[in-house]
């Protein structure tokens, strides 16, 4: 269905959180009671006659109807529980599948259904030769020094907590290994945390350099044979924040407590160089006004511009310097509190307007990465929460109606944010976003990818195998899907040399798969990696995870600490041939 211009859009996915007091990504977030009554209608259906009153921006006339999609109720009524992390009273075991998603719906536009907020990646690789750059040429599955069924090719190197050379491994994850599967070149142990447990966010992989954070320190690796690149960086207090990507020179932002106490501010900023270890500029971020407090922050790159997001709004920096550029406050008569932000190769800004009053709504901006200036705006109707960006370039924001129990993915032309489209695919997308408790988190999902004008997305599957459906930004409408090749879940990591490279997850007898899909052709998958199942227990453990393929690797490492002393736990393994 084609959309006139400057038109809101219908269907989408993602993790709804309830609206925080004053829309600020900082206030605590409450799932809503269940719902009372059927289902209500999506957002298409008009509240009054007229073009102008239906969609979730106002944006242009938009009189396109839309038919209520079924909701199957969830415990919390689709909105996910809070979720315990490791370590906290009443929380699961590790292991399992993660959390599902929450919504279920027929999304024939919006009604319906987010996403599961945690994605489980568990698995390993097959040894394979991979992508070499010819865009033509598949990749080709190949046994490289396979060993004999049952036998070894070698111990993982150098294990250990990331405090050092952990010496000869103990237990050889690489036994048992089968021909085609790949091994494991190397694996770190997680480092001591709380007994309530710990952040370990972010990971970076550079062409020398396997990069990870965990609690309060900052390990670094050689790629190939997991020795420690440079001394590990610890910090006087818990890492709180990072930015998930690094600047042009590979450089990386983290934050790190003020203190140890609950009231501490997350707002301790250091520049570190992946390759070297070496720390640059140290800032600190203030408070804002009244409520605008730096207790926790959100981190995002654009260029040069480092953006710090507090509560109810932003401070930029020079990333090279650490110099003060701008601030984003708040605007307008309703009147308007940034709350999010969301970086790359544009800088878009939410902001949460009128909270509580007859004009409460959602704003999407443009900004200025030098200065700060709006580019462009987009005013999205009342009851319509942004909730996810799933790309900045070009834009695409997934936004949820908690009233409506709708959803919505829309895309808008990267020069002056018009509308442009919305994805009118009817399923259930599950594209693996981190819970976002405190905040926002506009770019918390890792397997939502773009590519010019598609948008791949992994369907929720509650048995067997899922698909992932490749979506058209100029129209929304479906140019074709893929079925995992197992029965497992897919989803998809990124698009390299004209293939969209995806990661199937373990099963309890086979280890997890990295696949190539030729976005043009047939689409058959082709294998990658194949991970030895013996390990993949280890990866279905991560309470949650962080993936990435560079350079015919895998990585994987776990995102959150459970503190159990019971057990060592695993930090990160990398999987090659």
């Amino acid at each position: 269905m084609t959309q006139p211009p400057n038109q809101p859009p219908q269907g989408g996915f993602g993790a709804p959180q309830e609206p925080p007091p004053g829309g600020g990504f900082g206030a605590p977030q409450t799932p809503p009671s269940p719902p009372q009554g059927p289902p209500q209608p999506g957002y298409g259906y008009p509240q009054q006659p007229g073009p102008y009153n239906s969609g979730p921006y106002a944006s242009g006339p938009y009189g396109q109807p839309q038919q209520p999609g079924p909701y199957g109720q969830q415990p919390g009524y689709g909105y996910p529980p809070q979720p315990q992390f490791p370590g906290a009273p009443g929380t699961p075991p590790p292991g399992g599948s993660g959390s599902r998603n929450p919504f279920t719906r027929k999304p024939v536009m919006i009604i319906g259904a987010a996403v599961a907020a945690l994605l489980v990646v568990g698995g390993t690789v097959w040894a394979v030769s991979g992508d070499d750059g010819k865009k033509d040429e598949k990749p080709v599955a190949q046994q490289t020094d396979d060993p004999e069924p049952g036998g070894s090719s070698g111990a993982p190197v150098n294990p250990g907590d990331g405090s050092g050379d952990g010496g000869e491994d103990p237990e050889d994850l690489n036994k048992g290994r089968q021909a085609g599967e790949s091994k494991v070149l190397w694996y770190k142990e997680a480092p001591d945390a709380p007994g309530s447990g710990a952040e370990a966010p972010g990971m970076w992989i550079t062409d020398k350099t396997a990069v990870k954070a965990a609690y309060k320190e900052l390990v670094a690796y050689n790629v190939g044979d997991g020795r420690p690149t440079w001394d590990t960086i610890t910090f006087p207090q818990e890492i709180c924040a990072v930015t998930r990507e690094k600047t042009a020179d590979g450089k990386v932002v983290i934050a790190y407590k003020s203190g140890k106490s609950d009231s501490a501010k997350c707002n301790q900023l250091q520049l570190v160089d992946l390759d070297t270890g070496e720390k640059g500029w140290k800032q600190e971020v203030p408070d804002g006004a009244l409520f605008d407090s730096a207790l926790t922050i959100e981190m995002t790159l654009t260029g040069d511009t480092l953006m710090v997001g507090r509560s109810q709004s932003g401070t930029a920096y020079d990333v090279t310097d650490g110099k003060k550029l701008f601030d984003a406050r708040k605007y307008g008569d309703a009147p308007c509190f940034p709350a999010a932000f969301a970086g790359g190769e544009r800088l878009l800004q939410v902001a949460s307007c009128g909270a509580g009053g007859t004009n409460e709504h959602d704003e999407l901006q443009e900004l200025d990465p030098k200065t700060g200036k709006v580019k462009w705006t987009q005013k999205f109707d009342k009851g319509w929460r942004i909730e996810r960006t799933y790309s900045v370039d070009p834009v695409v924001v997934y936004s949820t109606n908690e009233e409506k129990k709708a959803w919505n993915i829309s895309a808008f032309t990267g020069g002056s944010g018009k509308f442009r489209s919305e994805v009118t695919v009817d399923e259930d997308f599950a594209p693996g976003c981190d819970w976002a408790i405190l905040a926002r988190d506009l770019q918390g999902c890792e397997g939502a990818v773009v590519d010019g004008n598609t948008l791949y997305l992994p369907t929720e599957a509650t048995t067997g195998a899922n698909e992932i459906v490749a979506v058209s930004l100029d129209n929304g409408k479906e140019r074709w899907r893929v079925k995992s090749p197992v029965e497992e879940s897919m989803q998809p990591m990124k698009i390299e040399g004209g293939k969209l490279i995806a990661y199937v997850e373990p099963s309890y007898d086979a280890g997890g798969q990295v696949v190539a899909v030729p976005v043009g052709g047939d689409h058959k998958p082709a294998g990658l990696m194949r991970n030895p199942q013996g390990v993949a227990d280890i990866e279905g453990s991560f309470f949650s995870k962080s993936i990435d393929w560079v350079d015919g690797r895998f990585y994987i490492s776990t995102t959150r600490l459970t503190g159990n002393d019971d057990a060592k736990e695993k930090l990160m393994l990398a999987y090659g041939k």
